[in-house]
């Protein structure tokens, strides 16, 4: 081979040097925090699935161009998992007379996506999913938009850095069948148009709804919707179904006080095929990352793709980790330090036995404290240099002759105090 590989990443993926690691833990520390206060159960998946189960379910833009996939040596179709809903699904078809419902589950797995990489969007991430399976009512839709606010005041956020945009995926097939006649597959289409209304221009979104046989005063009278409360909206087709899980949804938000989070949006109907009641997406409301951060909704009906005549309910969501990074970015929401507690190095001296520094390395990490002998042999100034660039606390130091008195001199970075000490008076320190 003549010429030298690459040093970067395969397009649309990332390098996770520790510094952006630590990042990463930390979001999804916070995140495993929160959700299992709610009583929510992490569990994980498979990243190769059957490529017919993203085909028989995800939309055919997903599973035909969106997907990485090949055939196997046994002439098995198979596809790197660009989403987890369906993975999920199956995992509680397979166990369905074993489990206890309602679940509450969620996961951190990584996707891939062959797309086109841009801002908020690559084609490998890693993916926060959260769901509850085994709950028909609303109050599992409210439970996960719960989660979902619950998750970004977490971090900092306010009514002024996001807002919710729900609707209703029962409620907007009645409302395309009343001003248009539409049937279900009618329906299914004109969702796809609704739901890149705000990626392409408006005459390409006219001209779309136009193919799909809708006249200008129906198309007029769908933009009308887009300004209209739910009430509004609702009072339309008021025997709808999901005009009435809109309206109780709406109700207890008003209720819990999460209402000013969140706002009635006839345009979010979500590109995926099995969504079929509330959906719903995330917004940052920062003009410098205007954009849907994530979002999910309910899908009755996947669970039945696997058991015949099975009927569990599912409702949750997926947030990916560049968009919510980009969202702690816009907002400074990222702590300048996201260093744990106190991190002492060892530094070393050629006239102390090495297997000293070993023990006093040892001992602070049996009680807990993170810590590290240096390695190498470089001078003093060099040890600090590369304390301060790791983001030590402090530094234990013992030469020769400190080693010779039974004491050590312990310097915090930050203050630049240096005392000396017997080790047991330094560990009580740092213990303290």
């Amino acid at each position: 081979m003549s010429e030298k590989l690459s040093v970067l990443p395969y397009k649309g993926t990332r390098d996770f040097y520790p510094e952006e690691m630590r990042l990463r833990n930390w979001f999804f520390g916070v995140i495993r925090e929160v959700l299992e206060k709610s009583a929510f159960e992490e569990y994980g998946g498979p990243m190769l699935e059957s490529l017919d189960l993203y085909a028989a379910k995800s939309g055919e833009e997903l599973a035909t161009k969106q997907t990485y996939n090949f055939t196997d040596r046994g002439d098995r179709r198979l596809a790197i998992r660009p989403e987890m809903t369906p993975t999920v699904a199956r995992m509680v078809a397979g166990k369905m007379n074993e489990l206890n419902f309602p679940l509450k589950w969620f996961s951190f797995p990584n996707m891939y996506r062959y797309e086109a990489p841009q801002r908020g969007r690559l084609r490998e991430f890693w993916q926060l999913n959260v769901d509850v399976f085994g709950c028909d009512g609303f109050e599992a839709d409210l439970e996960v938009v719960t989660s979902a606010i619950d998750l970004l005041l977490a971090f900092g956020a306010d009514e002024n850095m996001f807002r919710v945009h729900i609707n209703n995926r029962r409620f907007f097939s009645d409302v395309i069948a009343a001003v248009t006649g539409k049937d279900a597959e009618g329906s299914r289409a004109i969702s796809k148009v609704v739901d890149r209304r705000g990626k392409v221009p408006y005459d390409v979104y006219k001209k779309d709804l136009i193919a799909l046989g809708l006249s200008e005063d129906e198309i007029a009278k769908l933009d009308s919707l887009y300004t209209m409360t739910v009430e509004e909206a609702t009072s339309l087709c008021p025997e709808s179904v999901g005009a009435q899980e809109l309206l109780s949804l709406f109700s207890l938000l008003t209720k819990t006080g999460l209402a000013k989070y969140c706002v009635f949006d006839f345009g979010i109907v979500r590109g995926l095929d099995y969504y079929t009641g509330t959906v719903f997406e995330v917004f940052d409301l920062s003009p410098e990352n205007n954009r849907a951060m994530f979002g999910g909704g309910r899908y009755d009906n996947l669970v039945g793709l696997f058991v015949k005549n099975a009927k569990v309910s599912g409702v949750g969501y997926g947030m990916g980790d560049v968009t919510l990074e980009n969202f702690l970015r816009t907002h400074n929401l990222i702590p300048e330090s996201l260093t744990a507690g106190v991190k002492v190095l060892v530094t070393r001296f050629p006239d102390a036995p090495y297997e000293a520094y070993l023990n006093l390395a040892d001992a602070l990490k049996k009680h807990g404290v993170t810590s590290s002998l240096y390695l190498g042999e470089k001078k003093f100034g060099k040890q600090l240099e590369y304390a301060v660039k790791e983001n030590y606390t402090h530094v234990l130091i013992m030469g020769g002759d400190e080693y010779a008195r039974g004491v050590v001199r312990l310097k915090n970075l930050a203050t630049r105090e240096e005392k000396e000490m017997p080790f047991v008076d330094a560990l009580a320190s740092l213990l303290s």
